[in-house]
């Protein structure tokens, strides 16, 4: 392996010059992975996440991390990925679809632990009848386990939010699990322009020693996975002190916001945000709308997209001050439950304007040309 050299997350990923290569999503997340300078990956294959569990192997045999191995199934890597970032490494792993729900009991323990590791999470349909297609159900799973989670658009937002990821959730007054969600085969297996900074860069090493959790000391035992161990306590000093734990993961979150929008630009992108008529999305509907919305303009209507990077935190003021003024909001989504539509509604008021939709799902395709046509319905009449 070539010599490497430990820069700051501004210089990889604003400083440092870029070329173009040609990458299916998985890809460029390998290529995020390589320079994370990740100490531990632990993985169990999953279509259509399997290509990024082969790549990280290659990359172990490369030198570029620290230890590499397979899980028995995705709770025992979910567990094992716990164990690891608890010890005080910088961890990475990913999953899709029913490998999320198997893994579901750990992971709604990574932000109790406070612990800084970054998950993938490439979405596909869960749940019976069997469906390994893309869709965004799963991301509704994962809303209150109290990770940040953003959600990439493309294959060039799934590298960047990748190291992005690491860098705000190793910041001391965050330190809580990232999602990087990205919908399955859309990005994961779809070839496209992917910038990227030099492979011999990465980021300085993780420094548990900032922490605001003691690291797990496997050569000091007794082993302590919690500076307190509440389950010991009396009642009342229990419940106060899981209280006020919860209470500081979810401030975490909003302590979060001022690194997301140093290093990611903030929580929104808004493209035209008084148009008459505002496009709400993440993923790979932001990208079917912003093709809807360059459609309508050229119509002559009216349209803007919000484009939402972050779920959690939920960029809820920038939300309700962007609609403030517009007179139809369209939400189209790639599932069946709508989870985006009910999130925006409970934060704006005037529903009567909003149409939670289109939504497709279980691996369909969401044509621009759905979008539109709603426009087209809830355009204001031109004279």
């Amino acid at each position: 392996m070539a010599e490497r050299t430990a820069v700051s997350p501004e210089h990889l990923l604003f400083e440092a010059p870029r070329e173009k290569h040609y990458l299916i999503g998985n890809e460029a997340l390998a290529e995020a992975v390589k320079r994370a300078g990740v100490d531990v990956v632990v993985v169990y294959p999953i279509t259509p996440q399997s290509e990024v569990s082969h790549l990280c192997g290659d990359l172990w045999a490369g030198g570029f991390i620290g230890d590499y191995y397979r899980g028995e199934d995705e709770l025992h890597v979910m567990v094992s990925a716990m164990g690891a970032a608890a010890g005080g490494t910088r961890v990475f792993t990913a999953t899709s679809g029913p490998g999320t729900l198997r893994g579901m009991e750990a992971i709604a323990c990574w932000s109790g632990y406070r612990l800084p590791l970054v998950c993938a999470f490439m979405g596909r349909g869960v749940g019976t009848p069997a469906n390994i297609q893309p869709d965004s159900v799963e991301l509704a799973y994962l809303l209150e386990t109290g990770m940040l989670i953003f959600h990439a658009e493309h294959a060039q937002d799934l590298f960047d939010m990748t190291l992005q990821a690491y860098a705000i959730a190793e910041q001391p007054e965050v330190h809580v699990p990232v999602a990087v969600f990205v919908d399955g085969f859309f990005v994961t297996h779809s070839r496209e322009t992917v910038e990227l900074p030099p492979d011999h860069l990465v980021l300085h090493p993780y420094d548990p020693a900032v922490a605001p959790v003691p690291a797990m000391d496997m050569e000091a035992v007794p082993v302590r996975m919690a500076r307190d161990c509440l389950v010991i306590k009396s009642n009342f000093i229990s419940y106060d002190a899981n209280a006020s734990w919860q209470q500081e993961v979810w401030a975490a979150h909003q302590r979060a916001r001022k690194h997301i929008d140093r290093l990611m630009g903030g929580l929104v992108e808004a493209v035209h945000p008084r148009a008459e008529i505002l496009l709400v999305a993440s993923g790979s509907a932001a990208a079917q709308a912003r093709a809807a919305m360059e459609a309508a303009r050229a119509e002559g209507l009216d349209v803007g997209l919000l484009k939402l990077r972050s779920i959690r935190p939920f960029p809820e003021a920038e939300i309700a001050a962007l609609t403030e003024g517009a007179k139809a909001i369209l939400i189209p989504e790639y599932n069946l439950n709508g989870w985006l539509a009910r999130e925006v509604l409970s934060r704006i008021d005037r529903h009567s304007r909003v149409f939670a939709g289109p939504r497709v799902f279980a691996g369909m395709t969401m044509a621009p040309e759905l979008i539109l046509d709603e426009i087209r319905r809830l355009a204001p009449a031109r004279p």
